[in-house]
């Protein structure tokens, strides 16, 4: 049985992932590729453009990211690329293709895409027959749709262990070596930012990993969504059916999604009633606990809860630098420890956009050509600080509002008292420290007079019901959350 995965494409406009375009061959010199064929004819414009950029560039840095770049192919409306590895390309797309179509554009005089692509895998020549034949297998797996694979920098080896998401790893580890029976359904989830898709993408890595046999399927609830709406319009449920329940995994991101979608709910229902009962994995990701999606079937929420649920938090600042140090590695950028505290202190919520500003810096090395310090990394970054420190709510701050908008005092919000007068401002102001920070469920329910979890939980489905049912409630809370800010 052929094995199947499903994941997102890169930014050059290339698949990110193990299968790499069959069109690609071997590169001699400055030779162009077209469908395994070298061109020696026209050596294209890559000469000149690489000339250019030696001009432009730090030489340590045309060194280590252009030299070793390869033209492919060339059609007077786009330059294809080969990098070195898959992660040059990937990093030459992120950082360096507008700059390639600049540079293109004032040496030509018009514009011109440019790609990016990693080299074809060599298959080992002495490698037995059979090795050979698992090994196309195991290449044949990670394609569910040559558009659409998971990103090959989403591993295990890749994702940095802190106290915030170690839990979360360690299940995906066990999900990964044993599907199906470690722990069925896993459910995770956290604020956007935090590694959850990264997490899920491991998995799928580390099971294609142990197993050439194993069929996978990674989407999103939104794509899972469209294609079942096509598939109704199209009549070929059929079709449908057999690629969400004949795998051996299933890894769905965004669960949340499916708010208020009762069609799509049912549908999700039965497939996952029939995976489950065949002992086959289920992974689910979202932005926030199960029993907290609204107009979620409560069928569904007890089904996400069978299995292991996993909380990820926002990383601690230590959990942060050792991200940054190891993605500045990566990227072979040498940062001062005084500049790695920085980055890590002025962006603390969110790991993608931590890896945002890396970026940034990274950028303004490369371009510059010598180390940077603490007062230009301030000054480079001074919006995304900014932006951050803005976003800074803290529970105390939120209660005060809270109990300043209803005209109660603050020890009656964080009291025992029940009384409507108290009770509904005190879940106004759960509700918003649900929605505006990155506290746990647990740490906002300690704030309120050491309250459980589930008092949280029942706070938050009060107050969305009251603002669905009530415009002046809706009113009231989005008030209070302008003032907030």
């Amino acid at each position: 049985m052929e094995s199947h995965v499903r994941g997102r494409r890169g930014q050059c406009g290339r698949p990110i992932g193990s299968g790499k375009r069959a069109s690609v061959g071997a590169v001699c010199g400055d030779g162009m590729i077209v469908n395994n064929r070298e061109e020696k004819a026209n050596p294209g414009l890559w000469p000149s453009l690489r000339e250019d950029l030696r001009t432009l560039l730090a030489e340590d840095v045309f060194r280590v990211w252009f030299d070793d770049l390869r033209p492919l192919r060339e059609d007077g409306e786009k330059l294809v690329l080969q990098a070195p590895n898959e992660f040059a390309a990937i990093w030459l797309c992120d950082n360096y293709r507008g700059l390639l179509e600049k540079r293109i554009a004032h040496l030509t005089g018009r514009t011109m895409a440019v790609e990016l692509e990693a080299p074809p895998e060599p298959e080992p020549e002495d490698a037995p027959p059979q090795s050979r034949t698992a090994q196309r297998r195991s290449a044949a797996i990670r394609k569910f749709d040559e558009a659409d694979l998971i990103n090959p920098r989403n591993t295990f080896a890749n994702f940095v262990i802190g106290p915030g998401n170690q839990l979360a790893q360690a299940a995906c580890v066990a999900v990964a070596n044993d599907p199906g029976r470690a722990y069925n359904p896993l459910f995770l989830y956290g604020a956007t930012g935090l590694g959850k898709t990264h997490l899920l993408q491991a998995v799928a890595h580390g099971a294609l990993g142990k197993r050439t046999r194993i069929k996978i399927v990674y989407t999103s609830t939104e794509k899972f969504t469209n294609e079942f709406i096509r598939a109704v319009q199209e009549n070929a449920l059929g079709k449908f059916r057999e690629i969400y329940r004949r795998v051996d995994m299933l890894l769905i991101d965004d669960i949340h999604f499916l708010s208020g979608k009762e069609r799509i709910q049912e549908e999700f229902f039965y497939t996952f009633n029939e995976l489950f009962e065949s002992q086959r994995q289920i992974c689910l990701c979202s932005d926030r606990p199960a029993a907290e999606i609204s107009r979620l079937e409560s069928r569904l929420v007890s089904r996400f809860q069978w299995g292991f649920v996993a909380d990820i938090q926002v990383p601690d600042l230590e959990t942060r630098i050792a991200i940054l140090r190891k993605k500045a590695l990566a990227m072979r950028l040498a940062l001062p420890e005084e500049v790695l505290q920085l980055l890590a202190e002025g962006v603390s919520t969110n790991v993608r956009r931590l890896e945002g500003a890396l970026n940034r810096v990274a950028g303004y090395v490369a371009f510059s050509g010598r180390q940077i310090n603490c007062e230009e990394t301030r000054r480079l970054l001074q919006d995304i600080f900014r932006e951050e420190a803005a976003k800074m709510v803290h529970i105390d701050q939120i209660q005060r509002q809270v109990a300043e908008f209803y005209k109660v005092t603050l020890a009656d919000l964080l009291g025992k008292k029940r009384p409507a007068g108290i009770a509904f401002p005190r879940q106004v102001a759960m509700y918003l420290c649900r929605l505006l920070t990155t506290y746990s469920l647990q740490r906002i329910g300690s704030e309120f007079g050491g309250r459980e979890h589930g008092t949280v939980i029942h706070a938050c489905k009060t107050v969305e019901g009251a603002m669905e049912q009530d415009a002046s409630v809706r009113n009231a809370v989005e008030t209070i959350r302008e003032m907030i800010r």
